[in-house]
């Protein structure tokens, strides 16, 4: 769809040049952002300009934690999730088993998988975004540049309602940072849908850390990532307590919220069966 309100188009160089001016927004893939009309959206800043490496893959990510280093990956906001499965199926990490499966559960084509970018599809904040299912499921961190300077913030706060971030105004994500635990981690996952091509009603990524701790993450079937943070053996009733402490489940024409619940808490028993 044509955007016939922009009037500029910036290719910025650098940080200094990521002030936007009033009616300006940020354009990475713009596979949302062409897809209706924007109409109080007069300028477009291309962040693609900026050439952030898609993929930072330490050199001792394999090894997990022990070597005292906190963040084993950083992917570029800018990454698009074609390149996301790409990365981590080449990079044959256990943790990263779960991107191919989170992306898919777009249900996109392949056109929009080469252009959507990761940062793109997180800060979206719809319920069903892949990237946010596969971060969330990570314990990934977001870097966030803005007028204040750099902060780092949970994606699973990063995201805090349907189309709602707790991004300030003339903030923007620049990378995603996935500690080395969960790299090292044993992953599963699990998604329903109304039909096997349909909209995620609810999808959870679990990992298993080297220490022996389950995390499981939900989305789809909620307003917002959830983290249920399950220790090392967990039981059927472990898992059904903690489920039970989700207060919203999303209702759209996708699934109703007791299916949703329902469905949540079939696929973590399910998730912490295959991580035992």
């Amino acid at each position: 769809m044509d955007l016939h309100t922009v009037e500029t188009f910036r290719l910025p160089t650098g940080p200094d040049d990521l002030v936007l001016a009033p009616g300006e927004t940020w354009l990475a893939g713009g596979t949302w952002l062409f897809s209706e009309p924007q109409v109080t959206t007069t300028g477009l800043v291309d962040l693609l300009a900026l050439g952030w490496p898609d993929w930072e893959l330490d050199a001792g990510a394999a090894d997990g934690p022990t070597t005292g280093l906190t963040t084993g990956l950083t992917i570029g906001a800018t990454c698009s999730l074609l390149d996301l499965v790409t990365h981590a199926e080449r990079s044959g990490l256990p943790g990263l088993a779960v991107a191919r499966p989170c992306v898919e559960a777009l249900v996109m084509s392949s056109k929009v998988s080469r252009r959507a970018t990761v940062g793109g599809n997180v800060c979206l904040a719809l319920p069903a975004g892949g990237a946010t299912s596969l971060l969330t499921g990570l314990g990934a961190d977001a870097v966030v540049w803005g007028p204040g300077g750099e902060r780092r913030v949970p994606v699973a706060s990063l995201v805090t309602d349907v189309r709602r971030t707790s991004l300030d105004p003339g903030e923007l994500v620049r990378a995603f940072e996935v500690p080395r635990a969960s790299l090292a981690s044993t992953t599963a996952f699990r998604r329903a849908a109304l039909t096997p091509m349909g909209r995620s009603g609810a999808v959870l990524v679990g990992r298993r850390e080297p220490d022996g701790g389950v995390h499981v993450s939900v989305t789809a079937s909620t307003h917002r990532p959830h983290v249920l943070d399950l220790g090392p053996a967990p039981t059927e009733s472990d898992v059904a307590t903690a489920v039970s402490t989700i207060e919203r489940w999303y209702d759209d024409p996708h699934g109703a919220p007791d299916w949703r619940a329902a469905q949540t808490l079939r696929c973590a028993l399910e998730v912490v069966e295959e991580l035992a």
